[in-house]
């Protein structure tokens, strides 16, 4: 009888022990799921737009290639961000860049360049206060020099104190080797009605 008895004892630690693990295991799951959702929750917006992996997640159309790139526009113009923020935001501008254009803008001659800029913007409490990006149906795709191209329309309304402004650039984007659109460059839509080309 103590034998049995012995045994019982031993079964019930055991039972004790995997229910204490188990209880203890799905305890920290929760906590850590619930920490991960809180991480998520506070993302800020610029911290949003830098998780985009533009290697594996590459805008596939041209609307959507403006779409990020205006994604970023906001959150030079309207986010404190810091110099680390700032320089990330660039690299992912630099990403739907066209190979042309990158080599006509240097990495420290277009950070000192946009720095400025956004510095300008700022010290005229300007504010982008809203982007409308043209229809996929109005996006003009054309083949030049054995170049796929496309050209999209987007209005920019700018806030500055209680005055708004809205201006109309025209982007051109070129399809490169691996299939992927690429800014190619943009203008003004007065200058571009005009016939003259974007850079």
């Amino acid at each position: 009888m103590k034998t049995k008895k012995g045994k019982f004892t031993t079964q019930t630690i055991i039972v004790v022990m995997v229910l204490i693990v188990a209880v203890v295991g799905y305890y920290c799951y929760l906590v850590n799921r619930s920490n991960r959702q809180t991480q998520e929750r506070t993302l800020t917006t610029v911290e949003n737009i830098l998780l985009r992996d533009l290697e594996n997640n590459y805008p596939p159309t041209p609307k959507e290639v403006i779409r990020y790139y205006n994604d970023l526009i906001k959150c030079f113009y309207n986010e404190d961000c810091s110099q680390e923020q700032l320089e990330e935001l660039a690299r992912k501008a630099r990403g739907l860049y066209d190979q042309e254009l990158l080599d006509h803008n240097e990495w420290d001659t277009y950070i000192f360049n946009l720095e400025a800029e956004i510095q300008d913007f700022k010290n005229n409490n300007r504010k982008i206060s809203n982007i409308s990006l043209a229809a996929s149906t109005d996006v003009d795709e054309f083949t030049q020099d054995g170049f796929k191209f496309a050209k999209i329309r987007c209005g920019y309304n700018i806030l500055q104190g209680r005055e708004s402004s809205s201006t109309v650039q025209v982007y051109l984007l070129r399809r490169d080797g691996d299939g992927h659109w690429k800014i190619y460059g943009w203008d003004l839509a007065e200058n571009v009605g005009n016939g003259q080309r974007e850079d």
